[in-house]
């Protein structure tokens, strides 16, 4: 029988009623061909929109407005990137990945003839050009190339250039995660359930897009073909575009949950680079350097063509090719990374995750995990609950840690890279008592390895609503994945102590709802309106005082790192810490306080749900083909905020609305994977359909569907 006649019987994909595909095959490579036809069938418009991406050849297909990602691509080298650690991958590695991309191609024109967007931008059968092997590593890094440190250390050197050393450092320190990260994981001992087995459950956050940035798969290899003797069964997560699941799973006697360790893993370097005829020299450790120079042509839908000069120093890519310094000279970035370093991204661990059955499996699979780096929580069927963090990080200077760091200086040369522990055992007694969470927060885990952590809050409130609970079922573990509790207390002291507005004015009104409110948000709360109004007053004041006014300082950087320099984002994530500051700096804070109570009583705070809603993004969003992506999830009152546990993001001083969320949750039962539930923003299929946006109500309120049956289930 051929690969070609073989392949053909796994075109017939049984779904469950959410559309869930279960993905059948008879061995491993013949699992990632098929995973890749149905995700090109379900995700064509992503699947093709990610690759231009990593290609830098979105402004081809959609026009000048995305030319600053295509030029940023092309200077990062994404694509030359994915295709060295293709190149390095093992040859059953390589196999598996190109069999996934085999399958998209063979999928992708029936999934084109389903995308409103292809249509509406004239590729019908898909967009110019073809998948090659190594695309799923190039969009696995189109998605983490910003999630790591390289925003913020942009965002640190420009405090430190606008400010000086002094305040500058100060403030850094005051304005933290932007954007803030609000990914939760939790797990629990056998000694903690009703069923006396594990359970682990979390719930990721991203940029609400659509469609969402993850994929709900069933996965199954029958026989001995799945890998030394047994079958693969596993339900997860995938990032379409990329096979298997590799961020979180249940292969059914094992599972895991992942959650952004906030280890630093890039560097800047400030590059002095001088031309010297058709040469370029960069000032290094030694004397200066001959610089790799290259120009590329970036194609522009109908526009010119753009010529961006690729520059890469012996630290790695110019990304930042002019940054001021606080002298007034001329220099650029240049970002290093283990990725390009050692041309490894970890992809080798994707097949070992689905053959795992024991939580000593995932982690040995996990030890060529490269980047991000992540924190896990992994359970067993033998009761066996592991915490571990995963990935690469550099032995390098602690400054280099916090901010762009000269690269002529030999101090700021890496040292080779960080031996991470062996994953912790979470055991029944103290510290643990059961009981294992992770929320971006800082840990012994984590403090050696990042900078900026999350606000203690989400850790803390999930380990007081376990507290010492016992019988714990899944549904009593979604439930705290849903609480709405806010870290106000610092915020709502400070309004107490302040002397209130003049009886029966809108001011005093709203000063005595803020202080009367419950501290959660909920959607059909008016004290949350109203507290979230009186914020929103506060920041847009902070922004204001001439002492800050530095922040609003051009940066000159690309526009694809504007999120991490936006002040009104920087102040309304950081706003605590940043008012404990400005006392220092001669400040009046009370009389921002009270300023920003009048701000707000201007119009009735009405609930926060009114204000507070799901607002996706799209790739075409700002072009002329927007209309295309049908949206009618949007404007659902969600409640939550940006430091809840349930952290739907808002922008205080910006938008209430919510475009950073909770972009999937789960809770894996390890007694029984029947009783695991799941649940994500819109729905499993990314075209327009019956599953499209039909989790959205469960999403925004409180309920799951659950995971498809096991494969001994299936007909």
């Amino acid at each position: 029988m051929t690969e070609h006649v073989a392949r053909e019987r796994l075109h017939e994909v049984p779904r469950d009623d959410w559309g869930i595909p279960t993905i059948r095959a008879g061995s491993i490579d013949d699992l990632a061909w098929a995973q890749g036809r149905v995700t090109a069938i379900d995700r064509a418009w992503q699947l093709e929109v990610e690759r231009w991406r990593s290609e830098a050849t979105l402004a081809a297909h959609v026009g000048a407005s995305e030319i600053e990602w295509d030029s940023f691509a092309a200077r990062a080298r994404l694509d030359d990137t994915a295709r060295r650690c293709f190149d390095a991958l093992d040859p059953e590695t390589q196999r598996w990945v190109t069999a996934y991309v085999e399958g998209v191609r063979d999928g992708l024109a029936e999934g084109a003839a389903r995308s409103p967007e292809l249509q509406a931008l004239g590729f019908p059968g898909g967009g110019l050009g073809e998948w090659r092997p190594w695309t799923p590593l190039g969009i696995f890094s189109v998605h983490h190339v910003l999630f790591g440190s390289l925003g913020s250390k942009v965002w640190r050197g420009h405090l430190l250039r606008s400010f000086g050393p002094g305040l500058g450092r100060e403030l850094a320190g005051a304005l933290g995660l932007c954007p803030p990260d609000g990914s939760n994981a939790v797990a629990v001992t056998g000694s903690r359930t009703a069923s006396g087995l594990p359970l682990v459950a979390g719930d990721p956050h991203r940029l609400l897009e659509r469609p969402g940035i993850y994929q709900q798969v069933h996965l199954v290899v029958d026989g001995a073909a799945g890998a030394g003797g047994s079958t693969i069964d596993v339900v997860g997560l995938a990032f379409p575009g990329v096979p298997g699941v590799a961020h979180f799973g249940h292969t059914g006697t094992v599972a895991w949950a992942v959650t952004n360790a906030m280890a630093d893993h890039q560097d800047l370097y400030r590059e002095r680079l001088r031309r010297d005829g058709d040469r370029v020299l960069a000032l290094g450790p030694d004397g200066e350097e001959p610089v790799e120079v290259a120009t590329v042509e970036l194609a522009v839908r109908d526009a010119e063509p753009v010529y961006v000069e690729i520059l890469e120093t012996a630290r790695g890519p110019v990304v930042v090719p002019s940054w001021e310094t606080d002298g007034g000279e001329r220099e650029a970035l240049s970002l290093r990374a283990p990725n390009r370093v050692d041309a490894a991204q970890g992809f080798e661990a994707l097949p070992l995750l689905l053959r795992a059955r024991s939580a000593a499996d995932v982690e040995a699979a996990l030890a060529s995990w490269v980047e991000p780096v992540n924190s896990y929580l992994i359970a067993d069927t033998t009761g066996d609950v592991r915490q571990l963090v995963a990935g690469r990080v550099p032995d390098r200077a602690e400054a280099n840690r916090w901010h762009p760091v000269p690269a002529w200086e030999p101090a700021s040369a890496w040292r080779g890279t960080v031996d991470l522990p062996a994953g912790l055992r979470v055991t029944d007694d103290a510290p643990w008592d059961g009981v294992a969470v992770t929320a971006n927060d800082e840990r012994p885990d984590t403090a050696p390895y990042g900078t900026a952590f999350a606000r203690p809050h989400r850790a803390a409130r999930i380990r007081a609503l376990v507290g010492d609970r016992t019988g714990l079922t899944p549904d009593e573990l979604v439930a705290v994945l849903l609480d709405t509790a806010t870290p106000a207390a610092g915020l709502l002291d400070l309004l107490a102590r302040t002397d209130g507005p003049a009886a029966g004015t809108a001011a005093a009104d709203l000063r005595a709802e803020v202080l009367a409110w419950d501290g959660r948000m909920d959607a059909d709360s008016i004290g949350a309106g109203a507290f979230a109004a009186w914020r929103s007053g506060l920041v847009r004041r902070v922004l204001g005082l001439t002492v800050l006014a530095p922040l609003h300082r051009p940066a000159g950087v690309p526009g694809v790192l504007a999120p991490w320099l936006s002040p009104a984002e920087r102040v309304g994530t950081s706003l605590e810490r940043l008012l404990d500051v400005l006392p220092g700096l001669g400040v009046d804070v009370v009389a921002l306080v009270r300023d920003a109570l009048a701000d707000a009583a201007s119009d009735p705070a009405p609930a926060w749900g009114a204000t507070h809603r799901l607002h996706t993004v799209h790739s075409l969003d700002g072009t002329p083909w927007q209309d295309a992506a049908v949206r009618p999830a949007d404007g659902t009152p969600l409640p939550g905020d940006t430091d809840c546990v349930r952290a739907t993001v808002s922008l205080p001083g910006l938008t209430d609305l919510c475009l950073r969320g909770s972009v999937a949750r789960y809770v894996w039962d390890l007694a029984d994977r029947g009783r695991s539930r799941w649940v994500v923003p819109l729905g499993a299929d990314g075209a327009p359909g019956p599953h499209a946006e039909d989790q959205t109500p469960l999403w925004a309120g409180d309920s799951f569907v659950p995971v498809p049956p096991t494969r001994q289930e299936i007909p």
